[in-house]
C-alpha cells in the first residue's frame, strides 16, 4: 500500500525534560526504535537539518466499534535521518502494535519539526490487550485531510512522528522511556484525543467523564468505548498488563462483542414526540366510540355521570400515563412498548407474561377495528339497497380487502404508515369540527328526530341518569372504557422513536388531556341539545288536546314523544338511535369519514404495535420457540415475519366473527399491562434502588399502587369471568418463565427489592440472640474449585439444602498477579456453575500465602451477620504420606485453627479419593454412566502428573487452567450467557480409564443417587453437644436419604450395657430422633491386633524424631524447623489413645461395614502436645478402609433441645 507523508502546521514545541527522564524505561508494548533516530529535549524540538518533505495523506477512517478503543500508528525512522520510502513503511505497518510503534501524539506548547508521518488507516489491528492510543476523534471528519510537516535543524538524528489536532499534545507518564543501550527515545501516547489535555494540561490516559463510557452498544446514539481497566492505571510498567490475554477473563475483547450488536441505522425513520406518540394516541383514543356510542352512554347515565364515567376513566389512564412516563425517563428505552417497559422494570417473568398477551391482544384488536370498519360500510350499502352477498359474509369480505389493504401501508415502512395516520387525524378532526357547527345550527326536519339545538331545559332533563334494560352505572362505564385504552400506541413504537425520554412522557400525557377535554365536551355538548327519546315523526307535535299530559323537555319545544316511551318503540333520541353524532353534524358524510378514519387509524396503531412487542419479546428470547419472529428487515428493522402473523391472526378473527365473545377479553389484557405498569413504578420505588432516577418526577409510588388497583377492579367490572381467565393465563406464562429461568439479567426491581428484603432482614436477625432450637449446620467447605470434588458439595449439600448455608471457599494461591486474576475470573463464573447445577451454596475465593492462612482468612470473614458459617467442612487429606509435611502441618493446624474460632468440624473421607479435577471431561462421562449403565470402556484425557487427591482447599490444575481459560461473561444488554464451565476438548492423545479412576468417577456422583434402604451408623462416642447425632437426622429428613435408618453405636461399660442403652434411647426420644438400634460397645479400650498396630508403627515411622539417639539440642533444633516430628515421650503418653483409634478401626469394620454412611467422633488432639504427624496418623488408622465416613465434632455446645 502506497504511504503518503503528511506535513502539519507548526503550532507548538516540545516540552523540556531532565536529564533523569532520559534514563527511564521503555513504556509498556512499545520496543525501543532505531538509536540513530532521538528527540531532544533540550533543543525543545527535532532535528533541524532535516528538510520537510510534504504530500498529501489519506486521513484514517474513524474507528469502529471492533476496533481498537486508542488508535495506533504505524511510523518507521531511517537512521540517516531521511523518511522511510513506501516500502520500509510498510514493513514496519506489518509488524502490527505489538513491535516498534510510535502512537500519533500531540505536544502542547512548542514548535514541532521535521515530521514525517505514515498514515494507514487499514493497518489497525487489536491490539489484544495492550495500550492502544489515540482514539480518533469523531469531530475531526470533518477537519482539513491537508497536513504539514514542519523541520527542526537542532539535533544530528531525528523522529518521526504524526500529529492531530493543531499538535496540542504533551509527554504521557509513560511516555519517556529509555532503551538499554544508553541512548534516550522518547515515545509519545495519548488516551482518546486532546480533550483530556485541553481540561487538565497534561496527557495521561486516565479519562474524564465521557458518555461513550456507558454505553451498552455502538447503537445510533453513539459509539461505546472502553475506559483503560484498573489494571491499565495501576499495574506496575515494567510488567505487561495483560499476561494471559484479557482482563475480564473474555476470549473476545469486548468491541467485537458490541460490533455484533450494531444494527446499521443509516436512513432509518426516528419520529418524535408529536407524529410518533400524540397523533398515534389521540386516534387509538378518538375511537369509534365518540361516534357512535357516547350519545348512548349520556342517555343511560346522564350528563353529570357521564362525565364522572370520562373523569374515572381518565384517572386511570392518567396514573398509567404517569407511571409510563417514569419508567420511560429512567434510562434508555429500545423498541417493545409495554413489554420492554414491564420487562425492564419487574423482571422477565413478568415481562414475558404481559408481552405475550399484549401483543395477541394487539393483534385481535386489529380484527375488531376492521370488523368495525366493515359494519359501518355494509350499512351505508343496507341503505343503497347494494349487499354483495348477505350481511356477515359482506362484513368478511370488506374486512378481508381492508386488512390486506392495512397491511401493505404497514410493511412500506414507518413512513408511509406515519403520513396515513397524518391524513386519518385531520379526517377525525374534521368530523369533530363538524359536530361542534352542526350542533348550533338546528334544522326544522331534525326535530322530529329529536335534535333541537341547545336547551337549558333539555340540559336539566338529561343531566341525571335514566338507566334502562337493566343496565346500571358499572355496565355503563364498561361499555365506554374501551375507548380510553390507547394510551400506549406511542409507547409501542418506542424503538422508532427519536427521543423517546421525551417523547413517551409529553406526547401520552398530552395526548390524554386534549381527548379527554373532547369526550367530556362532547357528552355535555349532546346532553344538552338532543332528548334522550323522539319518534322521528312529524305529525308528533304538541297539540291541545294532550298538553296537560306532556311534561317532558320537547313539549316546551313544541313536540310530543311520549306516544313510543311507554311500548319502547321510539327509534331515535340518545337511548335508540346510535347516529346521534350524524344527526347533529352539519355534513353527516363526514361523520361516516370520522367513523372510517377512527377504526382504519386504531387498526393501522394496532397491526404496527403487535408486531413490534412481539419482535422485542423474540429477541430477548423469552420463549426459545418464537426466535425466527426476531429477525427484523430494512432500515428501520421491520418484523416482516411479525406483520405477516398478526395479519394471519387478524384476518382468523374477521372470518370467525365472534367479537363480542372476545372483545372484553382483549379489553382485561390491555388493563393487565396498565395494572403492571403501574405496579412497576410502586416496585421499583419500594426498592429503594439507586438506580430508579427517573427523569420524570411527577409521579408518587402509592398513587401507583393505587391506579393498578384500580385497573384490577375495572377488568372485574368490564367482566368478571374475562378478568379470572386474564389472571390465570398471565400466573400461567409467569410460572412458565419462571420455571426456564431465562438466562437474562436487567437489574429489575424484582432483583432490587429481594436484595432490599435480604438486607433488612438480615439486619434484623443480628438484633436476635442464637437460640439452640433454631440452630442450623451453616458450613464452611472447602472445596477448592467447587467442579473439582462434587462429592463434598452433593453430601453437605444434602443436609443444608433448604436447612442451612453452605459457602465454597477455595484458597487462590501462587504468584499474587496471577492468583487474584484467577480469583476475579473464577468469581462470577463458579458462582454460576453452582447455580446450573442447582446447588445452593455460595462461591468464597480468597488469595492467601498458603492453606492455613486462606482458611484463617475464610472463618473469619465469611458470612454476613447471624448468616455465618459455624462448622468446617474439609476433605480428608489421603495423600498426606506422599507430600509435603509443610502441606500436612497446614492441613492439621486448619482443624486446630477452626476450634479456636468455635467452628465445628467435619472431616468427609471416602476410600476412593474426593479430587476428580485431573479427569478431563468428568461431567460427560457421568452422563454417558448413567444412560449406558453396561458401559465400561470410555477414554478421557488423563492428567497422571497429578496426584489424586491433594488438600480440598487447594487450588487444582484442572482449576488453574480453567481460571485462565477467557470466557465471554456477559452479553449486551444485561443478558449473562450462561456457557458451560469445563469446556470440552478433543483429546490429543486419548488413554483408557484405569481401574482406580473408574472408582473414583463412579464414587464422585454417589451422593446424587437415592440412597435406597440401608443405615447411618453414628457412632456417637463423645458428646460434642449434638452436631454428631443432628446432621444424620438432617440427612433423613431430604427425599434421597428417607428410606434409611439411623443406628447408634456408644461406648460403655461390660456391666452396664443395659443401663447404657436405655439411658441412649430415653435422650433420642427426648430428642424425637426415630433410630432403629442402639448399640453399646464394651470392649472399646482392648487391645488392638498386633498386626495393626505393627503397620502403625511402620505408618509413623518416616516421621519420627528419635530424640533418644542423639543430642538433646541436636534433636531441639530439628524439632524446631520440623515441628511435625513424632517425639518418643510422646508416642508413650499417647499410647492408649493410639490404641483406641486402632481397636475403633476393628469395631467399626466389624459393625458398620454395610452401611450407607458412617458418622463418626472425631478424635480431639490437644494443640501443642500432639504433632501434625501423630493426629494425621490417628485420623488415618481411623478412617481406613471404611464406607463413606463423616468424621464430626461440634463446639460443645449444645445444637440439640428436648426443651419446647
Amino acid at each position: 500500500m502506497e504511504k503518503k507523508l503528511a506535513e502539519l502546521p507548526s503550532s507548538g514545541s516540545f516540552m523540556p525534560t531532565s536529564k533523569a527522564e532520559e534514563n527511564l524505561q521503555p513504556p509498556i508494548g512499545l520496543v525501543p526504535q532505531n538509536p540513530a533516530s532521538v528527540f531532544s529535549p533540550l533543543s525543545g524540538g527535532l532535528t533541524p537539518s532535516v528538510e520537510a518533505q510534504v504530500d498529501a495523506v489519506q486521513k484514517p477512517l474513524r474507528p469502529t466499534a471492533s476496533q481498537s478503543r486508542f488508535q495506533v500508528d504505524v511510523v518507521s525512522e531511517g537512521a540517516d535521518g531521511s523518511c522511510t520510502g513506501p516500502q520500509d513503511i510498510t514493513e514496519a505497518t506489518e509488524l502490527g502494535t505489538d513491535e516498534r510503534l510510535l502512537s500519533r501524539a500531540n505536544f502542547p506548547g512548542t514548535a514541532p519539526s521535521a515530521l514525517h508521518a505514515a498514515s494507514a488507516p487499514d493497518s489497525l489491528e487489536e491490539a489484544k490487550g495492550r495500550f492502544r492510543v489515540n482514539f480518533v476523534d469523531p469531530s475531526s471528519e470533518s477537519s482539513s485531510p491537508d497536513q504539514q510537516v514542519v523541520g527542526n535543524n537542532n539535533l544530528p538524528n531525528e523522529a518521526a512522528v504524526s500529529f492531530q489536532n493543531g499538535g496540542e499534545t504533551v509527554m504521557s507518564e509513560s511516555s519517556l522511556h529509555s532503551s538499554s543501550g544508553g541512548q534516550p527515545h522518547y515515545y509519545y501516547d495519548t488516551h482518546t484525543n486532546t480533550y483530556y489535555l485541553r481540561t487538565f494540561g497534561h496527557n495521561t490516559i486516565d479519562p474524564v467523564p465521557r458518555i461513550d463510557f456507558y454505553r451498552h452498544t455502538a447503537a445510533q446514539l453513539g459509539e461505546k468505548l472502553l475506559r483503560p481497566t484498573l489494571a491499565e492505571l495501576h499495574d506496575e510498567l515494567d510488567k505487561e498488563p495483560f499476561e494471559d490475554g484479557f482482563m475480564t477473563g473474555e476470549d473476545t475483547p469486548a468491541e467485537e462483542t458490541i460490533a455484533a450488536t450494531v444494527v446499521d441505522t443509516t436512513g432509518a425513520v426516528r419520529f418524535g414526540w408529536i407524529k410518533g406518540v400524540l397523533v398515534r394516541c389521540i386516534l387509538n383514543i378518538w375511537g369509534v366510540m365518540l361516534f357512535i356510542r357516547l350519545s348512548w352512554v349520556v342517555g343511560q347515565a346522564g350528563i353529570g355521570l357521564a362525565v364522572v364515567i370520562v373523569g374515572m376513566a381518565t384517572v386511570v389512564t392518567t396514573i398509567t400515563g404517569l407511571s409510563t412516563s417514569a419508567i420511560a425517563t429512567n434510562g434508555f428505552v429500545r423498541g417493545g412498548g409495554a413489554y420492554y417497559l414491564i420487562s425492564r422494570s419487574l423482571g422477565p417473568e413478568f415481562g414475558g407474561a404481559i408481552g405475550l398477551i399484549f401483543a395477541f391482544a394487539n393483534a385481535v384488536a386489529v380484527a375488531m377495528y376492521v370488523v368495525g370498519f366493515s359494519e359501518t360500510v355494509v350499512d351505508l350499502l343496507k341503505v343503497n339497497n347494494a349487499n354483495m352477498v348477505d350481511e356477515v359474509n359482506d362484513i368478511r369480505i370488506i374486512g378481508a380487502i381492508t386488512i390486506v389493504v392495512l397491511l401493505g401501508i404497514s410493511v412500506a415502512g414507518m413512513e408511509w404508515e406515519a403520513k396515513a395516520q397524518i391524513v386519518l387525524l385531520g379526517v377525525l378532526i374534521l368530523a369533530i369540527i363538524n359536530y361542534l357547527i352542526g350542533a348550533f345550527i338546528p334544522l326544522d326536519d331534525k326535530k322530529p328526530k329529536g335534535f333541537f339545538g341547545y336547551s337549558g331545559q333539555i340540559f336539566n332533563e338529561n343531566f341525571g341518569p335514566d338507566f334502562r334494560d337493566e343496565q346500571n352505572f358499572f355496565s355503563v362505564f364498561a361499555v365506554f372504557f374501551p375507548a380510553a385504552t390507547g394510551i400506549l400506541a406511542g409507547a409501542n413504537i418506542s424503538g422508532d422513536l427519536a427521543d423517546p425520554q421525551l417523547a413517551i412522557p409529553k406526547g401520552t400525557l398530552l395526548a390524554i388531556l386534549i381527548t379527554t377535554i373532547v369526550y367530556a365536551g362532547v357528552a355535555v355538548s349532546v346532553g344538552s341539545c338532543v332528548v334522550r327519546d323522539a319518534t322521528g315523526s312529524v305529525n308528533s307535535t304538541v297539540t291541545m288536546n294532550n298538553w296537560s299530559n306532556c311534561t317532558d323537555a320537547a313539549c316546551s319545544l313544541g313536540f310530543d314523544f311520549s306516544s313510543c316511551k311507554p311500548a319502547g318503540k321510539c327509534k331515535y333520541g340518545l337511548m335508540n338511535d346510535f347516529q346521534v353524532m350524524s344527526l347533529v353534524s352539519g355534513f353527516s358524510p363526514l361523520i361516516v369519514a370520522g367513523i372510517f378514519s377512527a377504526t382504519l387509524s386504531s387498526a393501522l396503531a394496532s397491526l404496527v404495535s403487535a408486531p413490534k412487542v412481539f419482535q422485542a419479546l423474540c429477541k430477548d428470547n423469552i420463549y426459545p420457540g418464537l426466535q425466527m419472529f426476531a429477525v427484523g428487515y430494512g432500515k428501520n428493522n421491520e418484523p416482516l415475519r411479525g406483520y405477516i402473523l398478526t395479519f394471519l391472526i387478524g384476518l382468523g378473527f374477521i372470518l370467525i366473527g365472534e367479537l363480542n365473545v372476545i372483545a372484553p377479553i382483549i379489553s382485561n389484557f390491555f388493563l393487565a399491562s396498565y395494572a403492571l405498569i403501574n405496579f412497576s413504578v410502586f416496585h421499583a420505588s419500594l426498592a429503594k434502588s439507586p438506580g430508579w432516577r427517573p427523569a420524570f418526577r411527577y409521579y408518587n409510588m402509592w398513587v401507583s399502587l393505587v391506579g393498578a388497583v384500580l385497573c384490577c377492579a375495572v377488568m372485574f367490572v368490564i367482566n368478571w369471568w374475562a378478568a379470572l381467565l386474564t389472571y390465570v393465563i398471565v400466573l400461567s406464562l409467569y410460572i412458565y418463565v419462571t420455571y426456564k429461568k431465562p438466562d437474562v439479567n436487567w437489574g429489575s426491581s424484582t432483583q432490587a427489592l429481594t436484595y432490599l428484603s435480604a438486607l433488612q432482614h438480615s439486619i434484623r436477625l443480628t438484633g436476635v440472640e442464637d437460640h439452640v432450637k433454631n440452630f442450623r449446620p451453616q458450613c464452611l467447605v472447602l472445596t477448592g474449585a467447587p467442579s473439582s470434588r462434587p462429592v463434598l458439595l452433593h453430601l453437605v449439600h444434602s443436609f443444608t439444602k433448604n436447612v442451612g448455608m453452605m459457602i465454597c471457599g477455595h484458597v487462590h494461591m501462587g504468584p499474587r498477579r496471577q492468583a487474584i486474576k484467577e480469583l476475579i475470573t473464577n468469581q462470577a463464573k463458579y458462582q454460576r456453575w453452582l447455580i446450573k447445577h442447582k446447588t445452593k451454596s455460595f462461591y468464597a475465593p480468597v488469595f492467601a500465602e498458603d492453606v492455613r492462612d486462606g482458611a484463617q482468612y475464610l472463618m473469619q470473614a465469611a458470612g454476613l451477620g447471624r448468616m455465618r458459617p459455624n462448622t468446617l467442612v474439609v476433605g480428608f487429606k489421603k495423600n498426606w504420606k506422599h507430600t509435603d509435611m509443610k502441606d500436612v502441618d497446614d492441613y492439621i493446624n486448619v482443624l486446630h485453627d477452626a476450634f479456636d474460632f468455635q467452628y465445628g468440624i467435619v472431616v468427609i473421607r471416602l476410600k476412593e479419593g474426593l479430587d476428580i479435577s485431573h479427569l478431563q471431561g468428568h461431567e460427560d462421562l457421568l452422563a454417558s454412566q448413567e444412560k449406558s449403565p453396561g458401559q465400561k470402556d470410555f477414554v478421557l484425557n488423563v492428567d497422571h502428573g497429578r496426584e489424586t487427591d491433594a488438600d480440598s482447599s487447594k487450588p487444582s490444575s484442572k482449576s488453574a487452567s480453567e481460571s485462565n481459560t477467557p470466557q465471554k461473561d456477559e452479553e449486551e444488554d444485561g443478558k449473562a450467557s450462561t456457557q458451560p464451565l469445563l469446556k470440552k476438548k478433543e483429546p490429543k492423545c486419548p488413554s483408557p480409564l484405569n481401574m482406580v479412576d473408574q472408582k473414583l468417577l463412579e464414587a464422585s456422583s454417589r451422593f446424587q443417587k437415592k440412597q435406597g434402604k440401608g443405615t447411618i451408623d453414628v457412632w456417637w462416642l463423645f458428646d460434642d453437644g449434638g452436631l454428631t447425632l443432628l446432621i444424620p437426622y438432617v440427612l433423613t429428613t431430604k427425599k434421597k436419604w428417607k428410606d434409611c435408618r439411623i443406628r447408634v453405636f456408644i461406648g460403655g461399660k461390660i456391666n452396664r450395657i443395659d443401663h447404657d442403652r436405655r439411658a441412649m434411647a430415653t435422650l433420642l426420644s427426648k430428642f424425637r430422633i426415630d433410630f432403629s438400634d442402639i448399640m453399646v460397645l464394651g470392649d472399646i479400650n482392648t487391645k488392638p491386633k498386633k498386626e495393626h498396630i505393627v503397620a502403625f508403627e511402620e505408618m509413623v515411622e518416616p516421621y519420627r524424631l528419635h530424640e533418644d539417639d542423639m543430642e538433646q539440642d541436636a534433636a531441639d533444633k530439628i524439632k524446631a524447623e520440623e515441628p511435625w516430628r513424632i517425639t518418643d515421650n510422646e508416642l508413650e503418653v499417647y499410647k492408649m489413645k493410639t490404641y483406641r483409634q486402632l481397636r475403633l478401626n476393628e469395631l467399626i469394620k466389624e459393625h458398620s461395614s454395610t452401611a450407607n454412611l458412617i458418622v463418626l467422633s472425631l478424635p480431639v488432639a490437644r494443640k501443642g502436645a500432639v504433632s501434625s504427624a501423630l493426629y494425621m496418623a490417628w485420623l488415618e488408622a481411623l478412617s481406613k478402609d471404611l464406607p463413606p465416613l463423616l468424621l464430626v465434632r461440634g463446639n460443645h455446645q449444645s445444637v440439640l433441645t428436648f426443651y419446647s
